[in-house]
């Protein structure tokens, strides 16, 4: 991974962040027309190495084949995994979805990219996915955000409110209960019953200290990200998703939908109950609704919302599929 200096970033807010720094990974050669480049964006608690979350997906001769594309991963501004983000910078001020397509962009320029073959991501790294098609359309040739959306849900919304204040409430432990209901909903009822169903850490307890496997599950996966993951950059980065609105300044969605050049794949999850898949489908009607060349695509799973993180060889195949109806292979 490495750390690139690119200045000052004036921010949606009108906030100037100064001396700004993005952590970045690349994948593969950039040609000499600086055209043969795909970006990766990440999740709420990624980071920039996509060839460790995404295998799958990333590697010589896979679909993100790195002896043909020139693929960069950077982790987002607001992180807290290189960039510049508030683990760093006391005071740190708002930043949008918009704001972290400003800083890959600026990125991307320094590193010699004239132009992206394709732009994708899942839940968050979606979001930025469909930004940038709207924020840079001719820059964006494919765009394929996977279980995402153009602007965040009331739903969606709700589920960051109560986390957002159970950190801000409770500190680390506040912290660990965040990570435990964005757990929740980033799992399915099929998901859950198959795993845990109503086993019970200790048959042998007395009733009223029974402890269900589900629980001791939960309770893991918040100690685990106290151990990896910075609880302001994770407010941060909360607010950034739900104050994601293509629409916003640029005279509502359909206006912001009508900018996008791009090819797009749009990619649902059958389970998924944060952006479930009546969502999906909303936004890839509007976009053929507006002529745009747009083809809806769905995971079949029990992982819920993070499919697009397991189902790799689905996803594979959608977007191979994809790029060879484009010409993008």
């Amino acid at each position: 991974m490495s750390v690139l200096q690119i200045g000052a970033v004036e921010l949606e807010s009108g906030a100037v962040l100064p001396d700004v720094e993005i952590a970045y990974a690349a994948y593969g050669t950039l040609n000499e027309r600086g055209d043969n480049a795909i970006l990766v964006c990440h999740a709420l608690t990624g980071d920039a190495q996509a060839d460790q979350w995404w295998a799958p997906l990333i590697g010589p001769g896979k679909v993100l084949d790195i002896n043909r594309y020139y693929v960069v991963c950077s982790n987002v501004l607001g992180g807290c995994a290189g960039s510049t983000g508030p683990k760093t910078r006391p005071a740190f001020p708002t930043v949008t979805i918009r704001d972290m397509v400003a800083a890959q962009k600026r990125l991307l320029e320094q590193l010699g990219v004239r132009c992206l073959q394709l732009v994708l991501g899942g839940s968050m790294g979606g979001l930025q996915a469909i930004e940038w098609a709207v924020s840079d359309p001719k820059f964006v040739r494919r765009c394929a955000p996977i279980a995402a959306s153009a602007k965040l849900s009331a739903l969606a919304i709700a589920y960051n409110h109560v986390m957002r204040e159970a950190i801000l409430i409770g500190g680390p432990a506040g912290f660990a209960l965040a990570r435990k209901i964005g757990m929740i909903t980033y799992r399915s009822f099929d998901l859950f019953e198959a795993r845990f169903g109503r086993e019970v850490k200790h048959p042998q307890a007395p009733l009223g200290e029974t402890v269900f496997q589900i629980e001791s599950y939960l309770e893991h996966m918040g100690q685990k990200l106290l151990g990896r993951f910075d609880a302001s950059s994770y407010l941060c980065l909360l607010q950034a998703m739900n104050l994601h609105d293509i629409g916003r300044g640029r005279g509502g969605e359909i206006e912001a939908l009508k900018r996008i050049e791009a090819d797009v794949l749009w990619v649902g999850i059958d389970t998924d109950h944060l952006y479930p898949p009546q969502e999906q489908r909303s936004w890839a009607r509007r976009l053929a609704r507006l002529g745009k060349n747009v083809t809806y695509r769905e995971l079949y799973s029990e992982y819920g919302h993070d499919a697009f993180l397991v189902e790799g060889e689905q996803l594979s195949a959608l977007i191979e599929e994809f790029l060879a109806e484009t010409g993008g292979n």
